[in-house]
């Protein structure tokens, strides 16, 4: 069985009465939670999508640069993202219980997050409405301003990003600190270790940008420090 048809079932069941509770603690365990992983982005995503008002092509786009999709599943992916726009349950409401299925994996909810901004930003303009939408569902996540900044300044090309922003850390830290810092992102950013967590293998993509903006920033920052 596919994770799209596993996932279609499970939105099934939401849609047929079946609360946010009982379904998402169905998928609070692996292998399920890969499941529960995508049914939180396609949500929150669809829901998101509208926090600026409308929908567009490129957000949709992200959404499948996000999870890798076979052709044949396409159809049901569409399926299951306008379903979810379309839902009577607000975005806090899946929030709230994503957070409690994902309790105790602090780091599949910044993936989560992570995803999300990757979204918002495929337009090439990061609405306020978005960054107020993204800012909630972390205080949901329990992440956060130092997190949040981080995730924003490596998924946001809005400006040229501050890279110890993106590393989360602070200039007056040691170098030696920041060196600890970035070799745990990196590691922690292996997509290995990201499918260990929970996020199924369509959507292990977010490595490729993630990686590409710690490995930029702290180039930068040891330039900078050089430069000193």
């Amino acid at each position: 069985m596919s994770i799209w048809t596993r996932i279609t079932e499970a939105i099934s069941a939401l849609r047929a009465g079946e609360g946010l509770s009982a379904v998402f603690e169905k998928l609070s365990t692996p292998p399920q939670r890969s499941v529960g992983f995508t049914i939180a982005v396609i949500a929150l995503g669809a829901k998101m999508a509208k926090a600026d008002g409308q929908v567009t092509r490129d957000e949709v786009t992200a959404f499948r640069e996000v999870f890798h999709i076979a052709p044949e599943h396409e159809a049901k992916a569409a399926r299951i993202f306008d379903m979810a726009r379309l839902d009577s349950a607000g975005f806090e409401a899946y929030a709230t219980q994503i957070a409690r299925m994902l309790a105790h994996d602090e780091a599949v909810r910044q993936d989560l997050l992570e995803g999300l901004f990757h979204i918002a930003a495929a337009d090439g303009v990061y609405h306020p409405a978005e960054d107020e939408f993204l800012h909630r569902v972390a205080d949901i996540f329990g992440i956060g301003e130092r997190c949040f900044r981080a995730i924003r300044a490596r998924q946001v090309v809005d400006a040229e990003p501050d890279p110890y922003d993106v590393l989360g850390v602070t200039p007056d830290m040691e170098l030696k600190d920041m060196r600890s810092r970035w070799r745990e992102l990196v590691r922690d950013t292996h997509p290995d270790r990201m499918i260990a967590r929970g996020v199924p293998e369509e959507a292990v993509m977010l490595a490729t940008k993630r990686m590409a903006a710690i490995n930029r920033a702290w180039e930068d920052v040891q330039q900078e420090r050089s430069a000193a």
